[in-house]
């Protein structure tokens, strides 16, 4: 292809712009179904499958190479429309078949990377300031071979400009990931610097929280997009920084990265729940740098077991609750035992692991008797979540294996002396919500618990003992996953006896929350709600730790273990 060629295109890239802006306003108009009747995707008693207690779970958009133009749209899409469209797949075919010396001319001395980013940003000065990250969540149909929202949702302010620039956003992305690598970089830099840089991260940073609320959803729709690797490492750069040592402290991390760990902990729930949906979408990124530098780096050495000490000879010497430090504040009720704990002690593995029957049964015995519903309702049990789990470890372990990671944990020098351990601000801001959960919101603890459980899947050795492992000998001052929810249920079995008639109106709260009973306003329903997703979440991470390291190894068909009899 020659530069003559790719000079003539380029030239042609505002008039691309100009139908298809013409193109969206010739769009079918917007349904007028009353904006009451869309369905919320946060409402939690909407949720049925006990699974969806603890996330709700956003449909991932297909492979932009398998989006079809549904019929009907077609059928009615303007001549216009449709030149503009099939302008678009020119270009796209363009950037994808330059040779190096066309790519060059293209980004130094053509319009190109400037014009398709200034549309971007144009689209995105016409949406209204403030927009119901419900609205946001909602759009996920919306690509650039159809940038026009369904016409079956229900109406909303700004509605068609949302859909044209999340469409064009689709587009910069898709041109991003087809093009020679000359281009991919330049218009990946170009869209970070002039919508990430310039405009979103002044709205993530600001004082009003409907600013930051709007752009935190939107950020998170636009990383639900993104599937070029150019665009994704300025994206992560924007958000994360690029330095990758481990923080005290009493550091600050890099100052967006910083600021959005503060939301995830804000007084306002909306931006909290917000933030945790952007964490948890960036976690399923696939870029290492993310899980290195929000967790690995902090794990790094291990710093979190104690150096020089003998292992534990039984299970009661480390989870004895009248013994342990955090519960020295009061005298349990003799009436109220706490769960049921295996006399023998943990079984290991040939390579030092504690066996995966152990791990199971520590996380199924965790929440006592007295607080457990699960087993009165039919479809809560555990093999449920076993099913549910291993899905979501293929898929995680799919994505991370080009990163290399070892399966073996590097073994501990008994001779080097203990470092101080920090968990990083983003674990310490995770832990402390955990500690909280019998305070907290319902919809609040569900996307916390979605959060662990997200980082439980990864497969690195690192992770698994320090959220997994309830036997791992943690250095003193030391915390990890297990030992918050055992300081959680030491709360709860206190909390459990001031509370008339507990059982009975916890099992009213998880029919509600089932779906199985009309809701209704309950005395201390924060706490019941809190203890169904404290039960819910143990179980989980016992099927995340059994597909992980199932007992006869990886098999293609897992047959989950009876809950109660592993």
């Amino acid at each position: 292809m020659s530069i003559g060629l790719c000079r003539n295109f380029s030239g042609s890239v505002g008039q691309i712009l100009d139908h298809s802006q013409k193109r969206r306003r010739c769009s079918s108009p917007p349904s007028s179904a009353p904006r009451s009747s869309r369905i919320q995707p946060c409402s939690p008693t909407s949720w049925k499958a006990r699974r969806l207690l603890l996330r709700k779970r956003h449909p991932r958009n297909p492979p932009p190479c398998l989006e079809r133009q549904p019929a009907s749209r077609t059928r009615t899409t303007p001549t216009k429309g449709r030149v503009a469209l099939k302008a678009q797949e020119n270009l796209l075919l363009l950037v994808s078949v330059a040779p190096p010396a066309a790519a060059a001319h293209l980004v130094q001395s053509s319009p190109f990377c400037p014009a398709i980013v200034e549309h971007l940003c144009q689209l995105h000065q016409s949406m209204p300031t403030f927009l119901d990250p419900a609205d946001i969540a909602a759009s996920e149909g919306i690509s650039w071979r159809v940038p026009s929202a369904p016409s079956d949702e229900a109406p909303f302010p700004g509605k068609e400009a949302l859909a044209a620039f999340l469409g064009w956003f689709d587009y910069c992305d898709r041109l991003i990931q087809e093009a020679h690598t000359v281009v991919a970089d330049a218009l990946a830099k170009a869209v970070a610097e002039k919508l990430f840089v310039d405009i979103l991260q002044p709205q993530l940073l600001h004082v009003s929280e409907q600013s930051v609320l709007t752009s935190t959803a939107l950020l998170t729709a636009l990383l639900r997009r993104l599937r070029s690797p150019a665009l994704l490492q300025e994206a992560v750069a924007f958000l994360l920084g690029t330095d990758l040592r481990p923080a005290a402290p009493e550091d600050s991390p890099c100052a967006l990265c910083a600021q959005l760990i503060r939301h995830c902990d804000h007084l306002s729930d909306e931006i909290s729940i917000a933030t945790l949906r952007l964490f948890e979408e960036l976690l399923q990124k696939p870029h290492e740098h993310i899980v290195r530098k929000l967790v690995l780096c902090h794990l790094e050495g291990r710093p979190y077991v104690a150096r020089g000490c003998p292992e534990p000879e039984s299970y009661e010497d480390t989870l004895d609750l009248e013994e342990d430090p955090y519960f020295t504040d009061g005298l349990l009720d003799a009436s109220f035992q706490p769960p049921a704990k295996p006399a023998p002690a943990p079984a290991t593995t040939l390579d030092g692991k504690t066996a995966v029957t152990e791990i199971v049964n520590s996380f199924l015995c965790l929440v006592p008797e007295e607080a457990k519903t699960s087993a009165f309702l039919e479809e809560t049990g555990y093999d449920t979540y076993v099913h549910d789990a291993y899905g979501l470890f293929q898929e995680c372990s799919s994505r991370v294996a080009p990163w290399g990671w070892t399966p073996a944990l590097t073994p501990l020098d008994p001779h080097e002396p203990e470092r101080p351990f920090f968990e990083g601000h983003f674990l310490r801001m995770l832990f402390g919500r955990m500690s909280r959960i019998l305070e907290q919101p319902y919809s609040l603890n569900l996307q916390v618990t979605s959060v662990l459980s997200r980082l439980a899947l990864f497969p690195h050795p690192l992770i698994h003992e320090y959220l997994l492992d309830p036997y791992v000998n943690l250095a003193p001052g030391c915390r990890s996953l297990f030992s918050v929810l055992v300081r959680v249920i030491g709360d709860l079995m206190q909390r459990i006896q001031r509370v008339p008639q507990f059982s009975g109106k916890l099992f009213l709260v998880r029919k509600q929350l089932m779906g199985h009973i009309p809701g209704e306003q309950l005395d201390h329903q924060t706490l019941l709600q809190g203890v169904v997703v404290l039960e819910e979440f143990c179980k989980e991470l016992a099927a995340i730790a059994f597909v992980k390291f199932p007992p006869q190894g990886p098999h293609p068909h897992l047959s989950p273990p009876l809950e109660g009899h592993i």
